[in-house]
């Protein structure tokens, strides 16, 4: 069965589709891909709708990738037609080209989120008139996106309830999961403990342990997992409020109050950025190393190097309704994980993770200050993880995808 990846996501900085084509791909589909990355996010597609400026721009961006589609799709007609398409994340404007482009094909669309939703939870919208205005035109490009499509992927059951009376039955549940390349890393970590090499931190694209040693740590601070290191945590992500990455930071100044070693590797740049800098200790237990950008290929590498991962800590809405990208590909690089408790993450993780309240810094302190202390404590999730495999989450798609290119798309 041929499946065409098409659209204007990347894969490289949201790799969720990717997974959904290493799985297929894995599960006995050939996997083609006609993509023009737009390398627009959430925050500059909002503010398109209230600034011409940034409308035009925005248009004139997706005019010239959708010329760039249009001339590809001929390569795929006749027998080369592809059996099924499969639209990519922010795909919102893409399914409606693929609906015209392939109009007696079934159009799979990857809705990991909701432009509307999204919008809400990052604070997008404004107030008043604009916020009303907002929030209606992006529920109805939610809505246009869906109706175009056949099929809808959603992320946890938790997001059926956002969908439109008309989209539902559409819908399956595929979890986000992680790319291959993050279970090489773990299983990379898994061999160098069973050599007995200690983790190291990747600083600025060099192998240089970022942990202090015992000699360099003031007399007043305790020791952590091992005589000589501190435990070593990391957060990755774009700082949303969705993240919660404040919550970190206040978490990290208890730690340095009760003088908790602890080194921290903080990875990315966001909306709340910021605010995380300003509320960082600035202490002798505490250490903090803040990379503002690592490829994503060197990431999953990055990441296995600690000790512990750090998932999302918000409490909106959409936080209490996601299980984000970075908690499971943590897992799957070998790390303990730290994630927040709302109901999709406490059923996707189970026991391979140690939970804390959203939005609760003093919650996720003692929590990382009972793995300092006592790192062998830590979740088990090899079992775990091992669910997250592409070929694994899947595997509701190929069953869906197999009856639909035997009976054609519904009408």
């Amino acid at each position: 069965m041929r499946i065409l990846g098409f659209g204007t996501y990347d894969v490289r900085s949201h790799p969720r589709v990717g997974v959904l084509f290493e799985g297929l791909r894995e599960r006995g589909f050939f996997v083609r891909e006609v993509d023009e990355p737009l390398n627009i996010g959430t925050a500059q597609r909002v503010k398109a709708l209230s600034s011409p400026a940034s409308a035009a721009r925005f248009a004139a961006a997706v005019v010239k990738r959708w010329g760039r589609l249009i001339r590809r799709r001929a390569a795929y007609r006749g027998r080369n037609a592809p059996d099924a398409v499969l639209v990519g994340y922010l795909g919102h404007f893409d399914v409606l080209l693929a609906r015209v482009l392939f109009p007696s094909t079934p159009i799979v669309l990857d809705h990991l989120i909701f432009a509307s939703d999204t919008a809400k939870d990052r604070g997008l919208l404004g107030h008043g008139l604009s916020e009303r205005f907002k929030s209606r035109l992006l529920k109805a490009i939610d809505g246009a996106a869906l109706a175009a499509a056949d099929v809808v992927v959603l992320d946890t059951a938790d997001h059926r309830a956002l969908l439109p009376t008309a989209a539902r039955g559409k819908e399956v549940i595929v979890p986000v999961g992680a790319p291959a390349r993050w279970f090489d890393a773990g299983k990379k970590r898994e061999e160098a403990e069973s050599r007995g090499i200690e983790n190291s931190v990747v600083q600025c694209g060099a192998e240089e342990p970022v942990s202090a040693r015992a000699d360099e740590v003031s007399a007043g601070c305790e020791s952590a997992s091992a005589p000589d290191l501190p435990l070593s945590a990391v957060f990755f992500g774009l700082f949303t409020p969705l993240q919660g990455a404040p919550v970190i930071a206040r978490a990290l100044a208890l730690l340095e109050n009760r003088g908790t070693r602890i080194d921290v590797t903080l990875i990315g740049d966001g909306q709340d950025a910021q605010a995380v800098r300003e509320t960082l200790p600035a202490g002798e237990c505490v250490r903090v190393s803040w990379m503002d950008w690592v490829d994503s290929a060197d990431l999953p590498g990055v990441v296995a190097r600690h000790d512990v991962c750090l998932g999302i800590f918000g409490t909106s809405d959409k936080a209490r309704r996601v299980v984000p990208n970075k908690v499971y590909q943590g897992l799957a690089a070998g790390c303990p994980v730290i994630p927040s408790d709302p109901p999709p993450q406490r059923r996707a993780l189970g026991r391979g993770a140690l939970f804390v309240e959203p939005g609760n810094a003093q919650a996720l302190a003692d929590a990382l200050e009972e793995l300092a202390k006592a790192p062998s404590k830590g979740p088990s999730s090899k079992d775990v993880r091992e669910s997250f495999r592409a070929a694994r989450v899947t595997a509701p798609l190929d069953d869906i995808l197999r009856r639909l290119c035997r009976h054609g798309a519904p009408a």
